[in-house]
């Protein structure tokens, strides 16, 4: 049997075969790269079981790379630990909302990495469209959970993989009020890194993308003291 893959991408070749060392003595095999471009092609043309990913990439950043991951269809499901040398919360925001499963900062220990990898590893990978029967039709808006796909009026909207989870989560069921609390442990269930400012941030982008007037929502409505519902109007 073959062992499983892992795709390392990291411009500071001491960081990046450092990574690659330790992932392949834990049995994986280990594909690595410099740059979010190559990254971007090995990840539309190879299947990988994890994905180590650097912010801070020459030709295509890891925010950027991610993105398209999450929209491909071969990887689109791959666990993605981030690596950066950024310690401020918002970047590890951005990194989670971008699909990332996981945010590791530099310096980090190389045994932490290696517990961090088999456990993202080990996480059943099922996304909430699995549990959702059929296309979601609420005026023009619509929302396709086998496709993935949000269009409004006929026109495509993308959407962060969080951000289609949550819409799809609050949308299959109107009327019904999630907490924060309740929106993180289905969304993004064991990640650690989020928090209740985490789910107004991505329900503020959501909003922009998908409200006809984003200052006066009328889909995704607050419930003030708790948490938020899709419309049941």
């Amino acid at each position: 049997m073959d062992a499983p893959a892992a795709l390392v991408v990291e411009d500071e070749p001491h960081i990046r075969e450092l990574v690659t060392l330790h992932l392949s003595l834990e049995g994986l095999g280990v594909t690595q790269c410099a740059d979010g471009e190559e990254a971007l092609r090995l990840a539309t043309t190879e299947t990988y079981q994890v994905i180590v990913l650097d912010l801070m990439l020459p030709k295509l950043d890891g925010l950027t790379v991610c993105r398209a991951i999450r929209r491909s269809s071969r990887n689109s499901d791959t666990p993605i630990l981030m690596l950066t040398a950024r310690r401020e919360e918002t970047d590890k925001v951005l990194g989670l909302e971008s699909g990332a499963d996981d945010y590791l900062t530099k310096p980090f220990g190389v045994r932490e990495l290696v517990a961090r990898v088999r456990a993202l590893m080990r996480r059943p990978r099922q996304r909430l469209a699995e549990g959702v029967d059929g296309v979601i039709e609420v005026g023009d808006l619509r929302v396709d959970p086998a496709k993935r796909q949000v269009t409004i009026a006929g026109r495509a909207t993308e959407l962060t993989p969080h951000e289609f989870e949550v819409l799809l989560l609050l949308a299959s069921r109107p009327g019904v009020v999630f907490s924060r609390q309740m929106l993180l442990n289905k969304v993004w269930r064991e990640d650690t890194h989020v928090t209740d400012r985490s789910v107004d941030t991505l329900i503020k982008r959501l909003r922009q993308k998908i409200e006809p007037d984003n200052e006066s929502p009328s889909r995704i409505l607050t419930v003030w003291g708790t948490g938020y519902k899709f419309t049941d109007a």
